[in-house]
């Protein structure tokens, strides 16, 4: 077995502000005797406005968000699998792209995935709009990448709406699935656990989220509750509000037992 961690934090519209303590807290979940890390979305930045966004957004490759992820996991000896920070698009319409980047504990870079589905949409019983992809251009790509809690399949967010997507990383062979996160709250209280739950349960999956939590610069508030859900979709580990780190053990052994006696994931008819 090999013990991975979720973060929770409240991300604000200064850069070095959190990373510092993006650091905190990712040094505590090494204590816990974490493997494999991951932050939330745009653990490193949440601002007023896309302006700024756009105005802090790094180059693929370059820049302190990545040079401080870098640095990290080759100083605690921890994989990090990095919530999502904003890059420079090759799109050459101004926008960014939502990244989720994956180092290894030498600090080496080994995945990126770039969001896909981008969320456009008027929260309900809310003054809350968003058009996500008026600034940030969508990814197109699905990615799994190797670590030590296993093959994990890269999400963000919204994407856990889109079960087709999962289906994709299941087909790589994706045996853990990260949604890192920013739900909003009227969202989040009424979809949240359901959606992680189910996209366990439908692949047999493990499924980690790692969320935003509190009130931001803009105003905007985030729901919070990042967990670890096991296969059978049973919720191991949770945090419910606030800043800090949850941690289970990932039992890939048990999990390939539950593939093997209740093979679901055969039945499919109809596949991509």
């Amino acid at each position: 077995m090999s013990r991975l961690s979720v973060i929770q934090l409240a991300s604000g519209a200064e850069v070095p502000a959190n990373l510092a303590v993006a650091g905190e807290l990712l040094t505590e979940a090494q204590g816990q005797g974490a493997a494999v890390a991951l932050l939330p979305e745009n653990f490193a930045f949440m601002g007023r406005g896309e302006a700024d966004r756009r105005a802090v957004a790094e180059p693929d490759g370059s820049g302190p968000m990545q040079a401080f992820l870098a640095e990290t996991a080759r100083r605690l000896r921890l994989w990090i699998i990095a919530g999502t920070i904003p890059l420079k698009s090759s799109a050459g319409d101004g926008r960014t792209t939502n990244t989720c980047l994956v180092y290894s504990a030498s600090g080496e870079r080994v995945a990126r995935y770039d969001k896909i589905h981008l969320f456009d949409v008027d929260v309900p019983g809310k003054r809350e709009r968003y058009h996500e992809s008026a600034s940030v251009a969508p990814g197109s790509e699905c990615v799994v990448v190797d670590t030590p809690v296993g093959v994990v399949g890269l999400s963000v967010c919204y994407d856990v709406r889109f079960p087709e997507l999962y289906r994709r990383l299941i087909e790589q062979g994706a045996e853990l699935l990260v949604v890192p996160s920013a739900f909003t709250t009227p969202t989040g209280r009424a979809h949240w656990e359901t959606l992680l739950r189910a996209r366990a349960i439908e692949n047999l999956c493990y499924v980690a989220a790692a969320a935003q939590s509190g009130i931001h610069a803009s105003g905007r508030e985030t729901y919070g509750d990042s967990m670890i859900v096991d296969y059978w979709g049973r919720v191991l580990v949770r945090l419910p509000r606030g800043r800090g780190v949850v941690s289970a053990n990932v039992d890939r052994q048990s999990q390939a037992a539950a593939r093997a006696q209740f093979p679901s994931l055969n039945h499919r008819v109809l596949r991509s």
